[in-house]
């Protein structure tokens, strides 16, 4: 069957019908791609699963307030003090606030400061399904109006309304810039690698197709399955598709270019890459879409669905590089690697390459190799102390001082910390007194501002404000002193929520998510590696060096993070997503390795299959490795904290990979261990064929790929 595909895919005439159908689908697809921002979810409350208590405190509180509200805080100080027409100022802007759109009447203040010197008026907005990406023109109209005819006052904007605002343009560059960058990165890369300009725009073309596709695919989804997208799993899923996609690309590319010295018709040429690509392509893409589909078991709707989202785009990616890119590949022809044409009779070039040369030196003494590469990963591991994976602050969130979070700093040097993002609690109507009293005894939050606001159907909806910063350690244990104090009151059901608890409870499921899904992805991962390679002792090795190499990589970033770049720490669920990326597709470099060497020590035992393997696979695995970190580098341009974060871990493990644990580690581990890596199979009792015979030149002279 398989055959048959490779021979249909690439028959003489099938190819112009897989062209036509492949545009058809890449412009339809990339049509509704373009409206993927229309359908995201970038509300906090609704990253959250339904049994945190902040979710529940929302669905609770709907008859007092829209879910679709945010508050804003306009911020008028005057440091010689408030006068009387600083505040007929600050009641003009309060009325004139309500003709701006999505703002409803309900606009509180102007309230004065303790010290005299500040105003604060807060205008609430109600959002539709398109408020995130309104977010900053209304508050753009809403600053045009404060910030008009001011005479001393100094004017700010801050609250939630505010900080989304920064965060919408913030992750506005995602659809443009940071695929821009991941591209050009790539061209680079590409250049580099097969210093050909036409295979490199080729390799692009199909790359950004698959973007494409992908971005429509992931829009039907969540227009039509109710898949939670936000900017993040976005933004991700296009540095992703590209970086994985281009991989693909790469092994395949590989293939057909040694076909080619091998067959004159390059239909043939292509069939036989095919046959001999596909499996460890179509392996690799499965693993890492069953890997990605293990973070559905996670409680964060958001981390949930960047599982569907990113397993999408990878079938996606295996789609037009399986398909599209060998059609495209046999129509252009040989032209397309010009200046390095390969011609059918020629020897393929043989050379003593650098990874034959590596695995020589490895030859020599391969315990000693992998004992001092596993001890300095490890080593490398202690960074993770470092790390400081318990959240991020408002101001530690982003790469660059935003308006929002200085306004935020001059509203808490006259207002109470929490002003604008109040603490909510809905409780039993009958026992609100009680609650209400309960409330008002909690250190922490500001005693006179508790009040009940609103009773409907034996529901009651209170409010109070936070004496510190709302995104503070110290709002967060309030919010435990308030819970534990409402919890108490008997028969009041009450539950704590607002902005402060929705932060907290992000942060606390993401972490307990750690626990959850990590163990989960490691058993399937350690599953498809066997089904894969017919072992057990294989797989549990090279799970082994997946989980070093992971420490490695999260210490590495740690010490980086903090020493060099100056984070003040990361989000809880950093490390999970770190880890979903570089163990599923770190498993791709296994995958490409191990399917090599057991294929070559079936001819020729393990040890001697090791070290062709290596030669055979080392280019392209450093080239694809080289191609995957530079996609994930570019999102350092967008400035986002975690997603910086994310870009530089995952790069950095990606090298670390390819060029440390895959080609030196399991190398060491493959010629020491020897025939009992493939423990329980048959492979396991086959000796190695004795030096001297035939195969002995596949080690020292390789295919340069």
């Amino acid at each position: 069957m398989q055959r048959n595909f490779a021979g249909w895919v690439t028959h003489h005439w099938t190819k112009w019908v897989i062209l036509a159908l492949s545009l058809g689908l890449i412009m339809v697809m990339g049509s509704l791609g373009s409206k993927l921002t229309s359908v995201q979810e970038n509300d906090i409350s609704s990253w959250l699963p339904g049994s945190a208590e902040s979710t529940k405190v929302i669905n609770k509180s709907a008859e007092f307030s829209d879910p679709d509200a945010i508050p804003a805080v306009i911020l008028y100080v005057n440091d010689a003090g408030i006068t009387a027409a600083d505040k007929a100022k600050a009641t003009a802007d309060a009325e004139a606030f309500k003709s701006v759109e999505s703002v409803t009447n309900v606009v509180i203040g102007p309230i004065e400061s303790e010290d005299g010197k500040a105003l604060q008026v807060i205008p609430t907005l109600l959002l539709g399904d398109d408020g995130w990406d309104k977010l900053p023109d209304l508050m753009d109209d809403i600053g045009a109006i404060a910030k008009k005819d001011t005479g001393d006052l100094k004017v700010s904007l801050a609250g939630p309304a505010a900080l989304g605002a920064d965060q919408s343009e913030a992750f506005s560059g995602i659809d443009g810039i940071l695929l821009l960058s991941a591209v050009l990165i790539v061209f680079i890369i590409l250049l580099i690698t097969y210093r050909s300009l036409q295979l490199a725009i080729l390799f692009l073309i199909c790359g950004v197709a698959a973007v494409g596709v992908a971005q429509g695919f992931v829009y039907l989804l969540a227009k039509y399955a109710d898949l939670t997208v936000n900017g993040q799993s976005a933004g991700i899923l296009s540095v992703l598709v590209l970086g994985a996609g281009v991989d693909y690309a790469l092994l395949l590319v590989a293939r057909y270019r040694e076909e080619l010295h091998n067959y004159e018709d390059r239909h043939e040429a292509m069939a036989h890459a095919l046959h001999r690509a596909a499996p460890a392509i179509l392996a690799s893409g499965a693993t890492v879409i069953i890997g990605l589909l293990c973070l559905m078991f996670a409680q964060m709707n958001s981390t949930a669905g960047l599982g569907p989202v990113g397993a999408a785009g990878i079938a996606c990616a295996l789609l037009v590089m399986m398909v599209t890119l060998p059609a495209l590949l046999v129509i252009v022809g040989r032209w397309i690697f010009w200046p390095f044409v390969p011609r059918f009779g020629d020897p393929i070039k043989a050379e003593k390459g650098i990874w034959a040369k590596t695995g020589q030196r490895i030859a020599k003494r391969p315990r000693a190799v992998w004992v001092t590469t596993t001890l300095i990963l490890i080593g490398l591991g202690f960074g993770i102390t470092q790390l400081g994976a318990n959240g991020l602050s408002n101001e530690d969130s982003f790469t660059k001082e935003q308006p929002s979070v200085v306004a935020e700093a001059k509203l808490a040097e006259h207002f109470p910390g929490g002003a604008g993002s109040p603490v909510a609690a809905v409780t039993n109507t009958a026992q609100a007194p009680a609650v209400v009293k309960a409330l008002q005894g909690v250190e922490g939050l500001d005693p006179s501002s508790v009040a009940e606001k609103g009773a409907a159907g034996g529901t009651s909806y209170i409010e109070a404000t936070l004496e510190s910063a709302p995104d503070s350690k110290d709002a967060y244990d309030t919010i435990d002193r308030a819970r534990d104090a409402a919890h108490a009151v008997d028969g009041a059901d009450a539950l704590v929520g607002g902005y402060t608890a929705i932060n907290k409870d992000v942060q606390e499921a993401s972490a307990e998510d750690n626990l959850l899904i990590i163990p989960i992805i490691l058993i399937v991962v350690l599953l498809v590696l066997a089904i894969l390679l017919r072992s057990i002792a294989a797989p549990v090795i090279l799970l082994l060096t997946v989980v070093v190499s992971f420490a490695a990589a999260l210490g590495i970033s740690g010490l980086v993070f903090k020493y060099v770049f100056g984070f003040e720490g990361a989000d809880s669920s950093l490390p999970l997503f770190i880890f979903v990326f570089l163990v599923a597709l770190g498993i791709d470099y296994n995958i490409f390795l191990m399917t090599r060497v057991r294929e070559e020590a079936l001819k020729f035992g393990t040890r001697r299959g090791a070290l062709i393997g290596l030669a055979a696979t080392g280019g392209v695995i450093t080239s694809a490795g080289f191609v995957l970190a530079g996609t994930f580098a570019a999102l350092a341009t967008l400035p986002i904290v975690f997603l910086a974060e994310l870009g530089f871990a995952v790069a950095i493990g990606v090298l670390l990979d390819t060029i440390i644990v895959r080609s030196v580690l399991v190398t060491a581990l493959n010629l020491d261990i020897g025939k009992k890596i493939w423990w329980p199979s048959k492979l396991a009792h086959k000796d190695d064929v004795p030096e001297g015979t035939a195969g002995d030149d596949l080690i020292e002279d390789k295919v340069k790929v």
